[in-house]
């Protein structure tokens, strides 16, 4: 489960629509603009993202790294518990 303080990032990228990378734990890179948080249809806490067009859910414990692709004032990457 990830913890409260960790959320908040994934809030903040949604928030501001910012392009992301994330590397989840199997190694797998994924590129695309964080949109909102939802929950799957197995109740999994998930960021909802924009792929090329195609929006896909992300389990959020399954991210081991998100890298902020824009600079901004908030961060530029977290890697996850």
């Amino acid at each position: 489960m990830m913890k409260c303080e960790q959320y908040d990032y994934i809030e903040i990228v949604c928030m501001h629509r910012y392009p992301i990378k994330l590397i989840l734990r199997t190694g797998i890179e994924i590129i695309g603009v964080g949109v909102d948080t939802q929950r799957n249809e197995s109740r999994e806490e998930c960021i909802k993202m924009d792929i090329k067009g195609t929006i896909e859910l992300i389990v959020l414990d399954s991210i081991l790294t998100l890298e902020v692709i824009d600079d901004n004032p908030h961060f530029q990457s977290i890697t996850f518990d």
